[in-house]
């Protein structure tokens, strides 16, 4: 097989709630004519973002080529499911011509783009290209870090002291694996914030970037797919905290699942989401919610205190009517049960 038929993979990364599943959508109706699949990687035990994917499954994009990996980060477990998975949707017939692959917030691209040099699969796949989706609003607030003012103070009075947060280390590795960076939600965060946010991604990338402002996911396919920028091949040229390590864990992150069952005041239960995020300990919670005398499902969305619902589909017959919220944290700042009592009101 040679390099012209390779199929063409594009990564999608960003922190948590930065919008891959949004952008992703819109990527799938709008695929012009392009057979896609798409891989879909989850953190924590409940599936989100590929039940949302499969809601907007068209002919071109079959539900069963959507595929999702819950439970695990994909670049540590490159073996046993990511290989696997891409070998997977090579054979199905009609073959993709574009495979899309969500990565979750917490992974490193670096690890991933590896993986394409595996011995199964190099000859048929290339990257076409590392997305880094960047929230705007989150970014130009420095929330990779708890108090950036201070970290800074300590950096200026002694230059070797290297403070970083976990949550910056994946920021800066997702940067510093891009050939482009989105920069979305930029409604919410203003002209002084896209200005802001665009000054924090400059001074974190190690070679210039384009980066495009978008909203809601909206953007034409052709500037995000077919770039042909067959990343495993300049691997070193995209550097990573971990580089000279031979993985990495996710011991600094954990999540828990919430079960609430059905619920009578969707209001009440994003003030609670909400409050929960304002204490700076939780960065996401996702789920979904039963609503008492609804029989749509009520999609649950928050990124630290902002909380998005919307009714996404109407329950399946025969599909239990219950709450399940899934909330991720770093692992030293979770507290279960301080979680718990404040969900369950």
């Amino acid at each position: 097989m040679s390099d012209l038929s390779k199929v063409p993979v594009t990564i999608v990364t960003g922190f948590l709630g930065a919008g891959k599943t949004t952008l992703i959508s819109h990527l799938i109706r709008r695929a012009g004519g392009r057979r896609l699949a798409v891989v879909v990687n989850e953190f924590g035990t409940l599936g989100v973002d590929g039940d949302i994917l499969k809601g907007c499954a068209i002919p071109d994009c079959p539900a069963e080529n959507i595929v999702e990996l819950a439970n695990g980060c994909i670049c540590c477990t490159v073996a046993d499911d990511f290989i696997p998975t891409v070998e997977t949707l090579l054979a199905l017939d009609p073959r993709p011509d574009h495979i899309l692959i969500e990565t979750s917030g917490l992974a490193l691209p670096k690890p991933l783009l590896k993986a394409f040099d595996w011995p199964a699969i190099r000859s048929r796949i290339t990257v076409d290209g590392v997305i880094a989706l960047a929230d705007a609003e989150a970014v130009a607030a420095g929330r990779f870090a708890p108090d950036v003012t201070a970290l800074d103070a300590q950096r200026a009075a002694d230059p070797g002291i290297d403070h970083e947060t976990p949550l910056s280390e994946v920021f800066e590795d997702q940067l510093a694996c891009a050939d482009m960076v989105l920069l979305t939600k930029c409604d919410l965060a203003g002209t002084d914030g896209i200005a802001a946010a665009r000054g924090v991604i400059a001074a974190e990338t190690p070679r210039a970037l384009p980066v495009i402002e978008l909203t809601d996911g909206v953007i034409d396919p052709d500037v995000v797919l077919g770039i042909g920028a067959a990343a495993e091949d300049d691997i070193a040229a995209r550097p990573s905290h971990h580089d000279g390590e031979d993985d990495h864990e996710h011991d600094d992150f954990d999540s828990i699942v919430i079960d609430l069952g059905e619920i009578a005041v969707p209001d009440d239960l994003a003030a609670r989401i909400e409050a929960l995020g304002r204490t700076g300990d939780v960065l996401r919670v996702k789920g979904y919610a039963a609503v008492a005398g609804k029989p749509m499902r009520l999609l649950v969305q928050a990124v630290g205190a902002r909380v998005r619902t919307d009714y996404d589909r109407a329950w399946r017959a025969g599909e239990p009517r219950a709450t399940r919220l899934v909330v991720i944290a770093e692992r030293d700042r979770l507290n279960a049960a301080v979680v718990r009592t404040a969900l369950h009101g």
